[in-house]
């Protein structure tokens, strides 16, 4: 290779390619589109997931499983880790547990479960208490404060099913 070849055949600015306006533009007739065929029709575009005729191999490729994209994101914590990180008497919060570092990732509820020992006072506020969390709160002397939140697909449906009853009374 040559220096002086390097931009040979190189166009700053190309001219557009008119195609379809007679012979005299070099890509008259089939607008070089060759003889018939699928590519020459008009609106014509492929699927993009054809694979020349054979099955796709999306569809040759087992589905397993089910997202539901409606599900709420629970952040857990456990008895235990508040234990650890607070202190007698103090108020545990979705802002302290941040500020703490117990909870990191976005989260649309956040529930306690009762994993571990309590031994100190606190005054707890999350959404959702497991049975156990909420007994070792209350029996260390601590309070539970259960925050509003987004409810649950089942909680939904829990009160529509109670709207209609009452709606049938009336």
């Amino acid at each position: 290779m040559m220096l002086n070849d390097v931009h040979k055949g190189i166009q700053k600015n190309k001219p557009r390619r008119r195609v379809g306006r007679g012979p005299g533009s070099g890509h008259g007739k089939t607008a070089s589109r060759g003889h018939n065929g699928q590519k020459s029709r008009s609106g014509w575009s492929r699927h993009p997931l054809f694979q020349g005729g054979a099955m796709p191999m999306v569809r040759r490729i087992p589905k397993r499983g089910f997202h539901n994209k409606w599900a709420l994101t629970v952040a857990i914590v456990n008895v235990g880790d508040l234990e650890s990180v607070f202190d007698a008497g103090e108020e545990v919060t979705p802002e302290s547990l941040k500020e703490k570092g117990l909870v990191k990732q976005r989260y649309d509820v956040l529930k306690v479960l009762g994993n571990g020992q309590l031994t100190k006072k606190l005054n707890v506020s999350a959404h959702r208490f497991s049975k156990s969390a909420a007994e070792l709160i209350e029996k260390a002397g601590g309070k539970t404060v259960v925050l509003p939140g987004k409810a649950s697909v089942e909680e939904k449906k829990a009160a529509i099913k109670a709207e209609k009853k009452k709606a049938k009374k009336k």
